[in-house]
């Protein structure tokens, strides 16, 4: 791990902080609004007291200015996000450096200089608003791009695999990773029992407990798709993709100690930092690539390829560059530009499609879901989600409408009155086959440990796997003896001396477990694998 230095980050509240400096700079800027109003524009003569039934009296209802201001502080708060609560945003562009149209008609990667317009969020996996950046988690890192073909959102996070394979376990995972129900504190027992049942999660175990688990900064993390895409052209031909866009500034991680003490410090610590950074003209950036799969590789790989447990094998796929991304530009204000902001792996755009990815598929549907309940079914026309170009479809009404409700356009098809067409083939998606039984396929003994084993036996260093003895060790401390044990059997599949290091650490006596086969996932039909 580069050495880290918390001065050269900006982390002092004094006159060089431009966060600290954010009412005066405004003041600056700025004139005084005008006369203070209620919500419906009406001027107020008193904005500090109520009126009562004399001096000593109780309010009276008709104070207008009171209701109205405490019935919008009541309401002030939208749902938080039951996934990444805690995060912070910052806008950009993505300069495309590649023609790309060989593989895809998205014209965001067809022209070489196209420039595209981007917001981002980065934040904690679990955890609520309040709670400290600095901790050991997964962070997500999402990517909105207002293409000339509709908002295209690449919903990413820090690691190049995931903790599941199917989403039917996702509130599980994210249940235990929260705090108890009857305590309400985070709970280390409720994580480890999840995890020693889930042994699919051991590739995220390792990155997690390395020292990439507490990055230095939003600044110097990676970004992954972790789900598989289908770049797709007009005449219907495909290939398989994943995205990674990797940091400029270098990845920089921090160790627990100092991750400590900058969340009794300063628990805002990367929301600062990546404020500051941009506000000081240091803009990070990151270059986009892909990783491409044709459909003659599928068959090559010694697991299922769109288990987004596991990394692409570096030897069957190639990554081509895409271009650039940089943040230039802080949120004028955070609730209307990032807890507004709202992303959805579904918004696709013509040239990317979803794969039979099991986790994407379930996202599919949960992240719209999910911005709905928060934010209302017209999340979508808010300014920060809104695309580029005039939305033409036959959504009307609803809470929370804005944009003109299409005006008088039709709001249903056919129609004979210049309503919206389809059936333009150029925007039709890849058709691709499917194959076998409509029922639950369980997937818990598919080749659990075997990519894992590779990255900690080939991949990582002495000192990562120092790191995550070390972490592993100190997170499953007070868990109970049973859970200890059975959470060592699943790292001995890792490497065996993964297990006897932690054990040592312990004091357990620990008894290697028996010899278990793997079990690798059904291979790929061949249907799958060529064009219909």
């Amino acid at each position: 791990m580069p050495p880290c230095s918390l001065k050269s980050h900006n982390t002092s509240y004094g006159p060089g902080n431009p966060a600290s400096l954010q009412l005066q700079q405004y003041a600056a800027n700025s004139t005084v609004i005008g006369n203070f109003t209620t919500s419906n524009g009406a001027p107020v003569y008193d904005i500090l007291n109520t009126e009562t039934a004399g001096e000593f009296g109780p309010v009276v209802l008709q104070d207008y200015t009171f209701l109205d201001e405490i019935q919008h502080f009541d309401r002030e708060r939208v749902p938080e996000r039951v996934v990444c609560a805690k995060g912070a945003g910052a806008f950009g562009y993505f300069t495309s450096t590649n023609d790309f149209s060989n593989y895809t008609q998205a014209t965001i990667f067809t022209t070489v200089g196209k420039r595209t317009p981007l917001a981002a969020r980065m934040c904690r996996f679990s955890g609520q608003t309040g709670s400290p950046d600095t901790v050991r988690d997964l962070r997500g890192f999402s990517l909105k791009f207002y293409t000339d073909q509709g908002n295209w959102d690449l919903v990413g996070s820090s690691f190049a695999s995931f903790w599941l394979r199917d989403p039917l376990r996702f509130t599980s995972l994210m249940h235990a990773s929260m705090r108890n129900p009857t305590t309400n504190l985070y709970d280390p027992t409720m994580f480890w029992d999840f995890i020693g049942n889930s042994p699919e999660t051991a590739n995220m175990l390792i990155n997690i407990f390395t020292d990439r688990g507490i990055p230095l900064s939003y600044r110097t993390m990676n970004g992954y798709s972790t789900d598989v895409f289908v770049l797709s052209q007009a005449n219907g031909s495909y290939v398989f993709a994943k995205f990674i866009w990797d940091t400029n500034q270098g990845l920089v991680n921090i160790p627990d100690s100092i991750a400590a003490q900058l969340a009794g410090t300063d628990p805002d610590f990367h929301t600062r930092d990546l404020y500051n950074n941009i506000a000081l003209g240091n803009f990070p950036s990151w270059n986009l690539s892909a990783q491409i799969l044709t459909r003659q590789q599928l068959t090559q790989f010694p697991w299922n390829p769109f288990d987004p447990t596991k990394e692409w094998p570096v030897r069957l796929i190639f990554r081509m560059p895409l271009g650039v991304i940089v943040l230039n530009e802080n949120p004028k204000n955070y609730f209307a530009q990032v807890e507004q902001l709202a992303f959805n792996p579904a918004s696709l755009i013509p040239g990317i499609q979803p794969s039979i990815d099991k986790v994407l598929q379930g996202r599919l549907f949960a992240y719209s879901d999910a911005q709905m309940h928060r934010l209302g079914s017209n999340y979508d026309l808010l300014p920060v989600n809104s695309p580029v170009d005039q939305v033409a479809n036959r959504q009307r009404d609803g809470q929370g409408r804005s944009g003109g409700n299409m005006g008088g356009a039709p709001n249903y098809s056919p129609n004979s009155f210049n309503g919206p067409l389809g059936g333009n083939v150029l925007f039709k998606r890849s058709p691709f086959p499917v194959t076998g039984l409509v029922e639950s396929y369980n997937t818990t003994a598919q080749s659990n440990f075997a990519e894992a084993s590779i990255i900690w036996a080939q991949v990582l260093t002495n000192e990562d796997r120092t790191a995550i003895v070390n972490n592993i060790a100190a997170s499953i401390a007070n868990i109970p003896s049973f859970l200890q044990l059975r959470n060592l059997n699943n790292f001995y599949y890792i490497g065996s001396d993964m297990a006897e290091r932690i054990a040592g650490l312990l004091n357990i006596s620990f008894t290697p477990p028996p010899p278990v086969i793997p079990t690798l996932a059904t291979p790929i039909p061949t249907q799958l694998v060529y064009p219909i």
